[in-house]
């Protein structure tokens, strides 16, 4: 458990009423929380412009986490986002065929 996560349940009393980066209360990474927002599994506070820090509130939050489909669709939301991302690159593999194809066809010509 992260010293984070673990003050969090020292104090999960006094928790305040916003939080700013909620991927810690849901354990996913930071940049894991704009793919949910897009996904509108996680609301905002308010509209924000993109280069303010972004409030959810905590009450919200702490319900949403206790619902078993909501947490599967977050799963589901943050693999889909990274499979699209991770999937326009090419992989190592296919990189080296097209190396040696290139070379194959160097050392013919």
């Amino acid at each position: 458990m992260r010293d984070d996560q673990h003050q969090l349940l020292i104090f999960l009393v006094e928790l305040p009423a916003r939080l700013t980066a909620s991927a810690w209360v849901l354990n996913c990474q930071p940049h894991d929380v704009p793919a949910l927002v897009a996904a509108t599994l996680l609301k905002r506070l308010a509209n924000y412009a993109a280069n303010s820090s972004k409030f959810f509130a905590t009450a919200d939050l702490l319900e949403q986490i206790k619902d078993c489909n909501w947490l599967s669709r977050v799963s589901a939301a943050i693999y889909h986002h990274w499979q699209s991302k991770n999937g326009n690159k090419p992989t190592k593999a296919s990189s080296e065929v097209t190396r040696d194809g290139e070379d194959a066809a160097v050392l013919v010509g």
